[in-house]
């Protein structure tokens, strides 16, 4: 008996008049994935700002005064008051202070006879990606520092220097954290709510004993799970519209490339994720259950494996064979691509390969199982 469309169609326009009925499933699909990305694409902001800084200043010099002024008005720090009877390093110890300058005497006495001076700076190093961050600030604020307290005339000579080197940040040039956030939050929210939706709707029907009942007709595996995967892939797609325009329109994330090119990356990443859930309700048939996995195998990898926050390129090379079978991994690579460099798809052949090869996988898993329940 062979793959009949009227059969998976019939069981499409079932699902669809699920959904209509079921306001939660609507408002999980549709308004779930716009309030996380928002919500979280404030929250989560890589961009260390607000440090606080406790100064020793036993100089109380002119050049002293004006180099805590460039902290100051660097955007990044913040003077605090020395508390009473407490120096910067005890300050660092109570975690009143997360940073310490120190400026000994003779600091401004030694800039103005245009000798080397020095001030010391201490970061609290107990968290290192903030200390990470601290100290990619601290060049910025030393060529301030050259500028401002050097002598003019030493400037002079300095400007006809033969070399001259200039940094800029292509596709970022801002370095706005949030480019580079919202569309691999945008990534891990969509894939969780597709292997939630089907995940949770099937095993629904394996608890009220109506997918026994559609396995007993003459349906064929294949056209169930065509039927049940296509009414979620388009409720998906139409989440990724909602959480594309608040990325635009909110958050002003440029977008670089193709649409269409971004589309079929969604479609490749959404049949695997939805193929995930099928599999996970198949062999759960509980959603209690399907739900606990679904989280787990959903949330936790993307988040942690998928180059989100950690590069793939810095975990160990054990790892970086894993994220290759997780399709967030190639989607997260695609859709900041796409977005940010305007890349095409010779750029991007190694991310779309390996998505289309996963979503096959993942369906001709998700197949095998449930030809496996039949027998």
């Amino acid at each position: 008996m062979s793959f009949n469309i009227h059969r998976a169609y019939a069981i499409a326009r079932k699902e669809v008049m699920h959904v209509l009925r079921d306001p939660f499933t609507l408002a999980l699909a549709l308004g779930l994935p716009v309030m996380l990305v928002t919500f979280f694409g404030y929250a989560i902001d890589f961009e260390v700002k607000d440090i606080s800084l406790a100064v020793s200043d036993r100089d109380n010099g002119p050049a002293a005064r004006r180099l805590k002024e460039i902290f100051s008005s660097s955007g990044y720090f913040y003077v605090v008051a020395p508390a009473a009877g407490a120096g910067p390093v005890a300050m660092l110890d109570s975690e009143r202070a997360s940073a310490a300058l120190f400026i000994e005497p003779g600091f401004s006495k030694k800039i103005k006879g245009g000798d080397p001076a020095e001030a010391q700076f201490v970061l609290d190093g107990s968290d290192n990606s903030k200390a990470a961050a601290v100290l990619g600030y601290l060049p910025g604020i030393q060529r301030a520092a050259q500028s401002r307290l050097a002598d003019p005339a030493k400037l002079l000579l300095s400007a006809a220097d033969p070399l001259s080197v200039e940094t800029r940040f292509l596709y970022n040039p801002e370095l706005n954290s949030r480019w580079f956030t919202v569309p691999g939050l945008a990534a891990i929210i969509i894939g969780l709510l597709a292997i939630m939706l089907t995940a949770l709707t099937v095993a629904r029907e394996w608890e009220n004993g109506s997918m026994e009942l559609l396995l007993s007709t003459p349906v064929r595996p294949l056209e169930i799970i065509a039927g049940k995967l296509l009414p979620y892939g388009i409720l998906v797609l139409a989440g990724v519209f909602f959480v594309y325009l608040v990325s635009r329109l909110v958050f002003g994330v440029p977008f670089a490339g193709s649409h269409l090119l971004y589309l079929a990356a969604c479609l490749l990443f959404i049949t695997a994720a939805l193929s995930q859930g099928l599999l996970i309700s198949v062999l759960t048939r509980q959603q209690q259950v399907a739900m606990q996995f679904g989280m787990i195998t959903g949330l936790l990898p993307s988040m942690l494996l998928s180059g989100f926050i950690f590069p793939v390129e810095s975990m160990p090379a054990f790892f970086q064979y894993l994220t290759m079978l997780l399709p967030p991994r190639w989607f997260m690579a695609a859709a900041r691509g796409i977005t940010l460099k305007g890349a095409d798809l010779v750029e991007l052949a190694v991310p779309f390969l390996a998505l289309g090869l996963l979503s096959a996988g993942m369906l001709a898993l998700a197949l095998k199982k449930f030809k496996t329940d039949l027998e």
